[in-house]
């Protein structure tokens, strides 16, 4: 799990606030040259132009004091609604990480975050109302739900919230992980997908693997993943094989539909989002008996 270790603590502050942020990786396969661009025709520009892949920025992910994470929205979403902020699981400090099997629904919580904008500059310390939903189950995700709506940040920091996509990812897809607690992007593709993804004790379905090129490290565990194509978010960066190790902390494992057990060392993951918008309804509220929601639900609840 990507939370930070002692040497990121310190690393973070030698760097201190003002360290320069990364610049965001972009995809060469559809970049045209200038020279290509003068000889295209207006039609062909025009194309050229709108298959080129969208800056992706710092503006709306935010700095948890252990972990990254980012202002959601989802399509159903509308302005005055509370805002929603997504991060892992085992990133929460209301109580321990949850264990397996548990779900966490609506635990009051005045938790802070640092909001960036686009140059990874802090520009507003957001609050939670309360936790909304959390668990380590199927997937890795917590559900923070704000004081301040869509609408409230957008007028006062001039910031939107990042956008779920919500249909499975593409193998080879180009993206970027874009961590708030580093200030730091990480550019890669999608490899492929876990059936499985074990780590000590927690399992999670369907992971998102990444190209060795996203070598992501302690904190930047629940920054987003970013489809540089579209810019919505894929998934939610979560984990890691730090050692080689089989199936332990911080050395997750794959096992596919047959119980085989692949490690794959120094490889990435996280885990997909495309179907938590089908669990919120009105007002930003989590509704786990909304048609077609598939997050984990609390134990004695079907």
């Amino acid at each position: 799990m990507r939370k930070p270790y002692l040497g990121a603590l310190l690393a973070l502050t030698l760097l201190g606030a003002g360290a320069a942020p990364a610049i965001a990786a972009t995809s060469q396969d559809t970049a045209a040259t200038t020279a290509k661009s003068a000889q295209s025709t207006p039609s062909t520009a025009a194309a050229a132009h709108r298959s080129k892949p969208k800056p992706v920025d710092f503006a709306g992910t935010v700095a948890l004091d252990n972990c990254s994470g980012f202002v959601v929205r989802m399509p159903q979403s509308r302005p005055n609604d509370p805002a929603l902020l997504l991060s892992n699981g085992h990133c929460i400090t209301e109580q321990d990480m949850p264990g397996p099997g548990e779900v966490v629904v609506d635990l009051p919580s005045k938790r802070t975050f640092g909001l960036l904008n686009a140059k990874a500059e802090q520009v507003a310390a957001l609050t939670a109302s309360k936790l909304a939903y959390a668990t380590m189950t199927d997937t890795d995700i917590s559900l923070y739900q704000l004081t301040s709506t869509y609408a409230q940040i957008k007028k006062q920091y001039g910031i939107k919230a990042l956008e779920l996509n919500t249909e499975h990812p593409r193998q080879g897809r180009a993206i970027t992980v874009v961590s708030g607690y580093w200030k730091k992007t990480y550019g890669c593709k999608v490899d492929g997908f876990a059936y499985r993804l074990k780590e000590a004790d927690w399992t999670w379905k369907d992971s998102l693997r990444y190209t060795a090129d996203c070598q992501t490290i302690g904190g930047t565990s629940g920054s987003p993943v970013i489809d540089n194509r579209t810019g919505k978010v894929l998934a939610i960066n979560n984990t890691g094989n730090n050692d080689g190790e089989r199936c332990t902390l911080d050395n997750p494992c794959e096992v596919d539909r047959h119980g085989k057990v692949t490690v794959r060392h120094y490889i990435n993951y996280a885990q997909q989002t495309y179907g938590i918008a089908r669990c919120i309804s009105w007002n930003s509220r989590v509704d786990l008996d909304r048609r077609g929601c598939r997050l984990p639900r609390p134990a004695g609840k079907s």
